[in-house]
């Protein structure tokens, strides 16, 4: 079982079709929602960890583009400047995913993508503006 995270940018005419429903069913994938923005009628985006056998979750994939959404790793969406933190903390105090620590030893900045949930709230935190996060 792996776990992969992806953003998934649908167009409007997808809203009708019970996706997650054959992702669960059709592919034993399991499916946890980390951030949405859906509006009826409009394009849409999602933020999904999907969880399953390494095959199924490319079958999956397969399937959603299939169904002209576009389904990207979220590794390719986050971009973090690390060769120009300072290692101040400031987006520790605000990543409440754990992400975003500092290891106590070297008082270095770590950043887990694993855990992202790109929730956005290290961008305004980093005084560098070294975050930027691409969810459109």
């Amino acid at each position: 079982m792996i776990k992969k995270r992806y953003i998934l940018n649908f167009p409007p005419e997808s809203g009708d079709k019970p996706l997650s429903y054959c992702l669960v069913k059709d592919y034993d994938i399991s499916i946890n929602i980390l951030k949405a923005e859906v509006y009826p009628g409009k394009r849409g985006s999602l933020l999904l960890e999907l969880q399953g056998k390494k095959e199924n979750i490319q079958k999956g994939v397969e399937y959603l583009t299939a169904q002209n959404i576009i389904c990207e790793p979220l590794e390719k969406r986050i971009h973090f400047q690390e060769e120009k933190c300072i290692d101040c903390g400031n987006c520790t105090a605000v990543c409440f995913a754990g992400a975003l620590t500092m290891d106590k030893v070297n008082w270095k900045l770590d950043f887990d993508k694993e855990k992202c949930v790109v929730c956005e709230l290290c961008i305004p935190a980093c005084p560098l503006k070294l975050f930027y996060i691409d969810f459109s």
